[in-house]
């Protein structure tokens, strides 16, 4: 079967849209715990790779990033393939049916704030009970790591972060569309990876994978409060997540793919 053309991509995210604003509340909320999970699932997953080899990256800056960058895709594999709602994802998908008049402003907002809250447990959860309970950064050189990742991600200008959320989740949202073109799990895994991977290469701001690593580093030893990691990184970054996903994959495909 042949891949979908970017209009019939667009398209076909009307119907999903239609189906995630139309979803009880209380089916949104565990699908948007389990992406949340999931999304930290690939979190320590990039961590362990990406620093488990220190005399190999130690000399090659870019090795780190690339390591953890080829796992952290596994999050959003999973997320498009099991259904699973993502506060990010939707910031694009909802909006094709949005700017046709399907639904209203409402809609969208409470589908946003329901999977941005559900999102936030389950990351939250996967990390405490999945990584800090099980003892998985506990030991060097994870320890640190997710220390220092954390200190570093609230150590950032604020309009860096927010340019940086703009970043990551227009390749996340793009890695969507890609994942739309295709028809078997390869070509749905293949959209998914490549730029998922660019965005963690690139050291760009994506506001779920945050709810994952700043928590677990605080619950490390790092040297950040709950209100710098709200207004010093969350808050930016989820700004910019929703502009990189509405206005520059929503909003850009819509207008130029369907019909006004």
């Amino acid at each position: 079967m042949k891949l979908r053309t970017p209009q019939e991509i667009t398209a076909a995210t009307v119907d999903v849209a239609r189906n995630k604003v139309s979803m009880p509340a209380g089916k949104l909320l565990i699908q948007a715990v389990q992406a949340g999970c999931f999304i930290a699932f690939g979190g320590v997953l990039s961590l362990v790779v990406g620093f488990g080899f220190p005399e190999i990256t130690a000399g090659n800056p870019s090795m780190q990033r690339l390591l953890s960058g080829c796992m952290f895709p596994i999050g959003l594999i999973l997320v498009v393939v099991l259904g699973a709602e993502l506060f990010t994802g939707n910031n694009a998908m909802l909006i094709p049916a949005y700017m046709q008049r399907h639904y209203g402003v409402w809609p969208v907002l409470k589908n946003w704030t329901l999977v941005y809250f559900g999102n936030f447990v389950g990351a939250l959860l996967f990390g405490y009970v999945m990584v800090y309970a099980a003892g998985l950064t506990a030991s060097g050189p994870y320890h640190s790591a997710i220390a220092s990742m954390a200190e570093a991600k609230v150590s950032m200008p604020w309009l860096t972060v927010f340019v940086k959320g703009i970043g990551a989740n227009w390749c996340v949202c793009l890695a969507l569309w890609l994942a739309l073109a295709g028809h078997t799990l390869i070509e749905k895994m293949a959209g998914c990876f490549l730029p998922v991977m660019a965005f963690v290469v690139l050291g760009y701001e994506h506001s779920v994978a945050n709810m994952f690593f700043i928590p677990v580093g605080m619950m490390e030893g790092a040297s950040v409060t709950v209100s710098e990691f709200v207004t010093s990184n969350l808050v930016p970054a989820t700004l910019g997540n929703i502009a990189g996903g509405a206005i520059f994959v929503g909003c850009v495909n819509a207008y130029v793919h369907l019909k006004k």
